[in-house]
């Protein structure tokens, strides 16, 4: 059975730069056919696709933060890592990673078959 678990720390101060990792039981996150991404929800809002990270490596961004978000992976420890730079209140919501295929030639668009229960990040000073 695949699992995804996200950690990290849940407050952050504006300015700050947040890691979270994903660590992913039950498959490989180097398998081809799969994409590994982070996607966010606001308080009220819809789901943002945030990046992905393929089973080559290669890395996709939402143009919204390409400049901001960065995608890493420790294939020895099945995880995948999210770094967002320069933190504001409006990056405050939950976070999950997931796993997808893509639907859309420039891998901007996945649809999702795992996903993690997600991790509150507050931003605030």
């Amino acid at each position: 059975q695949v699992q995804l678990q996200e950690s990290g720390p849940g407050l952050m101060r504006p300015s700050e730069t947040l890691s979270l990792t994903c660590t992913v039981s039950g498959y490989p996150i180097t398998d081809s056919v799969y994409y590994w991404n982070w996607i966010r929800q606001p308080t009220g809002k819809r789901l943002e696709w945030m990046g992905a990270i393929a089973g080559s490596g290669s890395t996709y961004y939402s143009p919204s933060l390409k400049s901001r978000a960065s995608i890493s992976r420790d294939t020895s420890k099945n995880q995948f890592t999210l770094q967002l730079t320069s933190l504001t209140p409006e990056d405050t919501a939950v976070y999950y990673c997931a796993r997808g295929v893509a639907v859309s030639s420039d891998y901007t668009e996945f649809e999702y078959d795992y996903r993690g229960p997600g991790t509150q990040v507050t931003v605030s000073s």
